[in-house]
């Protein structure tokens, strides 16, 4: 809980403080989050609540979450993350899932189903990483 508040108070001094503003700079910001953790807790506090407060608070012009091993197999486990997941696609964020770890997990399909791209994500990630994203993990 204490952890969930600290996060909210650094979420609202950022938005006060007009993080992630792109028209000074006149380039699209983009943000990848990476979400490998099979912590509930740090998906439903921490991870979710930035991801998507990035996007609704248009922090960043672009959003991406990339579902990266364990969080695979805790995503198609939990039902409220399943939610979470659909509503921040509603919003407009970008949701992928890396193709070997869904499939070492048996979550391919349950993944496509929420809506996920399963795709082969090392390349992408790659390119991500050596270009003007900002990249956080989770």
């Amino acid at each position: 809980m204490a952890a969930a508040a600290g996060a909210l108070i650094i979420l609202l001094g950022l938005q006060l403080a007009g993080a992630g503003d792109s028209s000074e700079k006149g380039a699209r910001s983009k943000l990848a989050v990476l979400w490998s953790s099979s912590d509930a807790d740090v998906a439903k506090n921490v991870c979710f609540m930035y991801t998507h407060a990035a996007k609704k608070a248009k922090w960043f012009d672009e959003v991406k979450l990339i579902v990266w091993g364990p969080s695979a197999r805790l995503l198609v486990g939990d039902k409220e993350l399943q939610e979470e997941v659909k509503q921040m696609i509603a919003s407009g964020v970008t949701v992928q899932a890396c193709v070997v770890c869904a499939d070492r997990y048996g979550a391919s399909e349950q993944l496509g189903a929420l809506g996920i791209e399963v795709r082969g994500m090392g390349k992408p990630l790659t390119e991500i990483l050596k270009s003007d994203w900002k990249v956080l993990t989770f």
